[in-house]
């Protein structure tokens, strides 16, 4: 069974290989591995929530192969009762020791919500309304925050911003997860995937467990935007 920094090096050390175009043979799907799996069971070393764009196969970005990820995705990254649920069943099944919250660059939804937040038009859909409608919180507050970047540079902010939104709330949400958290059996950590080099950017997991420890120490607080921070980005 791996700590939480024992999964989160290996995900590191599975997108390094991606990157350089490598796959390890470990992450093959062959014939024996799915046999086992399906007569012992899954133990997944890593949750990620991730963006459904099909543009971000997390088993392919980290170089994992069958049973290694428990994968749930959606639209933007953002955060709902049934995806904590879904969780929440591998952290106590399977004890799976980190959870990895992924956002990416050139997100539809990030823009999408971007677009509402300046236009105040929401998409027909309801469904997909209420995706943007998650989203735009972190929108306005970057937008107030960063009045004189470029689009380009708001788009990046806001990915990020939303990524440590999602995180925040499924701590603020999930007292599961949080006791897990204060526990050291889980860590929750964001991350954002480039579309174009093929690298992710892991971002500081320690404000994610300050921020479990300080809502089960006072349970009727409530969390704010800026309780959890992002990691200086590399130059």
């Amino acid at each position: 069974m791996f700590t939480p920094n024992e999964a989160l090096r290996q995900l590191q050390e599975g997108n390094a290989r991606f990157s350089l175009g490598l796959r390890s043979v470990n992450s093959l799907a062959t014939e024996e591995r799915r046999r086992a799996l399906a007569e012992f069971g899954q133990n997944p070393f890593a949750m990620v929530l991730s963006c459904a764009d099909s543009r971000v196969p997390s088993e392919l970005v980290f170089d994992c192969g069958l049973g290694d990820l428990f994968v749930v995705r959606v639209a933007g990254n953002v955060v709902a009762p049934s995806l904590i649920g879904s969780l929440e069943f591998a952290a106590e099944n399977f004890e799976t020791p980190l959870c990895l919250v992924m956002g990416h660059t050139s997100c539809g939804a990030i823009q999408a919500s971007y677009d509402y937040v300046k236009s105040s038009t929401l998409p027909d859909s309801q469904n997909v309304k209420m995706i943007v409608q998650s989203i735009s919180p972190s929108v306005r507050d970057v937008m107030v925050k960063n009045q004189d970047a470029s689009k380009d540079d708001l788009i990046d902010i806001i990915t990020d911003s939303n990524v440590s939104h999602s995180v925040q709330e499924l701590i603020n949400q999930s007292e599961v997860l949080r006791r897990r958290i204060a526990a050291g059996k889980l860590a929750i950590v964001g991350a954002k995937y480039c579309l174009h080099n093929g690298t992710v950017e892991f971002y500081d997991q320690g404000s994610a467990s300050d921020a479990a420890r300080q809502a089960l120490e006072n349970p009727v607080s409530t969390l704010t935007n800026g309780g959890l921070s992002l990691s200086s980005r590399p130059t």
